[in-house]
């Protein structure tokens, strides 16, 4: 189960805690994300997964889940003869940061929504009459 807010709030958070806070992803996602900052030129699955030393299957499933998430952009590289393959590299940081931040905005509204319906099923009629 997951910490409480406050037990999160009290710990330390690196920045790379985000990639897990926001959208869930796994220690293995963090590691394929490292690895594809750390390169000028985009990547293919196999130099993913010979990079982080895991099978091909590992490094897609990895892959696959940046995606989805936004961290990390695909495009297809054509070869001369015919066929593609794929490469990926990770999404410009600000892009990111501010796909984040409006995330968090989302989640502040929906808690201060769900704390003001908090506040009117628990209100009571004694609690009421004391602040006035």
């Amino acid at each position: 189960m997951t910490n409480s807010m406050s037990e999160m709030l009290r710990g330390d958070m690196e920045c790379e805690g985000l990639l897990e806070c926001f959208h869930g992803l796994k220690e293995l996602d963090k590691e394929v994300f490292r690895e594809l900052t750390t390169h000028d030129e985009s990547l293919t699955v196999d130099e993913v997964a010979e990079a982080i030393d895991r099978e091909r299957s590992t490094a897609y499933r990895s892959i696959q889940r940046l995606l989805s998430t936004g961290f990390v952009q695909k495009e297809q590289v054509n070869y001369d003869q015919g066929g593609y393959y794929h490469v990926y590299h990770p999404t410009d940081p600000d892009e990111v940061a501010d796909d984040m931040q409006r995330m968090l905005n989302d989640w502040y509204a929906k808690m201060g929504q769900l704390i003001g319906e908090f506040r009117e099923k628990y209100d009571t009629p004694e609690a009421a009459t004391s602040e006035s």
